[in-house]
């Protein structure tokens, strides 16, 4: 039993802003900053994903502008330092990139994007060819859903499947992503399994489960 499961695919963006491996330096800090990004994907002729450059990969420029590094930045530094003097994209972009496929599920794309420290994700189908993108915004798109669309979910999902022969006794209620499920079942042992699926929900902040079993002779 579970609900109806989102993937990256429901959430990305799929106008994505691009450079290619040859893209020069200001170029890419043009897009950037007209697009309101900070990393974009370097794309290959074919629609592969060969690197992302990210403004991280792009401050060395402006930190050793006035002091070229020394040896020691070189021998502690040397990527950063590399970058430094690096002029195109694909010698500033890091590589390989990170990406995720359009299947995957938002818990996923979102325990990848804190494992790796990143904001965004390029999204690459079985052959590496970009699709799309998806960014820590886009993941919680999905809060965003209407509370009544949680409510009915909860019910067809949780509520018609465990207790089929009594829900019209339970009630449920979504208000800002809370869900509230009151009301008598028959079988009390089912109650915590209730709450772990309505939690489950795609969109639901929370669960308040006030179920109880059957009344005491």
């Amino acid at each position: 039993m579970t609900s109806t499961r989102y993937t990256v695919n429901d959430v990305m963006t799929e106008t994505v802003v691009t450079v290619t491996p040859d893209t020069e330096f200001k170029e890419i800090a043009d897009a950037m900053e007209r697009w309101k990004v900070t990393a974009v994907p370097v794309v290959e002729d074919r629609g592969s994903v060969v690197g992302v450059v990210s403004e991280a990969d792009l401050l060395p420029k402006e930190e050793f502008h006035e002091h070229p590094p020394g040896m020691i930045d070189q021998m502690r530094r040397l990527g950063d330092t590399a970058k430094a003097g690096s002029v195109r994209a694909e010698e500033l972009m890091t590589s390989p990139a990170i990406t995720i496929e359009p299947g995957a599920s938002l818990p996923q794309a979102a325990r990848l994007m804190a494992d790796r420290r990143i904001k965004r994700l390029p999204v690459v189908d079985a052959d590496g060819r970009l699709k799309g993108i998806v960014s820590r915004a886009d993941l919680l798109k999905i809060f965003l859903r209407p509370d009544d669309d949680l409510a009915a979910e909860i019910r067809r999902e949780v509520v018609d499947r465990l207790f089929p022969d009594s829900h019209r006794d339970v009630k449920v209620g979504v208000t800002w992503g809370v869900a509230m499920l009151t009301g008598r079942v028959p079988d009390a042992s089912l109650i915590p399994v209730a709450a772990r699926l309505a939690q489950s929900v795609e969109g639901v902040v929370s669960v308040d489960c006030r179920l109880e079993g059957p009344a005491s002779a």
